[in-house]
């Protein structure tokens, strides 16, 4: 492979790897667009309980913000492989969920291992999801144990403009 071919590679997969990390993002800061800017328009998504397009896997991220205290993505190791104009992407993820108390039970975390399948395709220069499939590793449900001693000291996780992120951003 020529040096410049080597190099156009790493740029592609470093795009797919700002993709994925710009849906983490955007799920756990409640931050539908960016969501919606990780897809092509006419992309399918089957995370399991939501199969179809763009937006309604908006909608249902939209509902998973209302229904959690927070969420936290996180990206394990990612395989992408380079097809031309498209490209496969295998993403390890961990996904940490915070329910809120109800019916009588205490606050809990739910804890998900999964895998993204995804089919990425560049249109007009950029990378985008086509197709993903989420697939379930495993997943385990706990009592949500009290912050440890100092927590409440430090910089808290929030949505929206509730995010520390948003001040670095200003």
């Amino acid at each position: 492979m020529a040096r410049g071919d080597a190099v156009e590679e790493l740029l592609a997969q470093q795009e797919i790897r700002d993709v994925l990390a710009r849906f983490c993002r955007g799920v756990d800061r409640g931050d539908v667009e960016l969501v919606r800017s990780c897809y092509h328009a006419d992309a399918y998504d089957d995370h399991g309980s939501y199969k179809g397009d763009v937006d309604g896997l908006c909608e249902a991220v939209h509902a998973l913000v209302r229904h959690t205290v927070r969420t936290q993505h996180t990206l394990g190791q990612t395989l992408v492989e380079l097809d031309g104009e498209a490209a496969t992407a295998e993403s390890y993820v961990t996904a940490h969920h915070r329910l809120p108390a109800r019916d009588g039970r205490p606050e809990s975390d739910l804890f998900v291992g999964a895998r993204y399948l995804d089919r990425f395709e560049r249109r007009e220069g950029e990378w985008r999801i086509a197709r993903r499939g989420v697939v379930h590793s495993w997943s385990r449900r706990v009592e949500a144990a009290p912050p440890w001693p100092g927590a409440d000291a430090i910089l808290q996780s929030g949505r929206g403009v509730d995010d520390p992120l948003q001040a670095l951003l200003a």
